[in-house]
């Protein structure tokens, strides 16, 4: 199976389910093919049940649902895939569980952090923070656009050739440039789950990351 990985990624954010709910549907109409549901201080019973919304929702419409952290709320709701972040449960576990049809993604913030997940069974990479978030605690160190480029040409060096996606606090002015450094693609949360019109700035965010 061809496995494909958007370039411009969602990731739900709030301090209520259908805060979680609502983005999807808003992120959905507004034309984005790939959601990550983040819940990380919910019980579990409230993750499966927006999981299982959100697996509804995204069906619909034919777009790709990928479940943070939860590879057992991921294969329950029969999710497209998981995100792993560098304390969750490890790439060749969740693929033993989850089998080879599932996507799955891990988090990078080193060249070397890279490294050590190519040689593992992973889809794409998210690279990351972009600069400081408050959507994520015990943040790793913020990268920027230099480190974004260093990290590319390290991978060129290196013939890595995997989808890398820039990640953390990043806005509509930042994509082009992002993108320019040689990344894949783009994850965004706050610049659609806080706008004033989501839907909008969904259709403004996918026009330079979909090029």
């Amino acid at each position: 199976m061809q496995i494909q990985i958007a370039r411009l990624q969602f990731i739900t954010q709030g301090e209520t389910a259908q805060m979680h709910i609502n983005q999807v549907e808003k992120a959905l109409e507004g034309g984005c093919q790939w959601v990550q549901l983040r819940m990380k201080d919910f019980d579990e019973e409230t993750i499966l049940k927006v999981a299982r919304d959100a697996r509804e929702l995204t069906r619909e419409v034919g777009a790709t649902l990928i479940i943070n952290d939860r590879v057992d709320i991921a294969k329950a709701v029969k999710a497209d895939g998981v995100h792993l972040g560098k304390n969750d449960i490890a790439p060749p576990e969740a693929r033993a569980i989850l089998g080879n049809h599932f996507i799955i993604g891990a988090t990078a913030n080193t060249f070397g952090d890279i490294e050590k997940i190519i040689r593992q069974p992973v889809d794409y990479i998210g690279v990351g923070p972009f600069r400081f978030t408050e959507t994520k605690k015990n943040l790793s160190p913020v990268i920027g656009l230099e480190g974004y480029a260093k990290r590319i040409e390290q991978c060129q060096k290196a013939k890595i050739n995997i989808p890398m996606v820039a990640i953390g606090s990043i806005g509509n002015a930042d994509v082009e440039d992002l993108l320019k450094t040689g990344m894949y693609g783009i994850a965004i949360s706050s610049a659609i789950a806080n706008a004033v019109n989501p839907i909008e700035a969904t259709r403004e965010l996918i026009n330079p990351t979909c090029k």
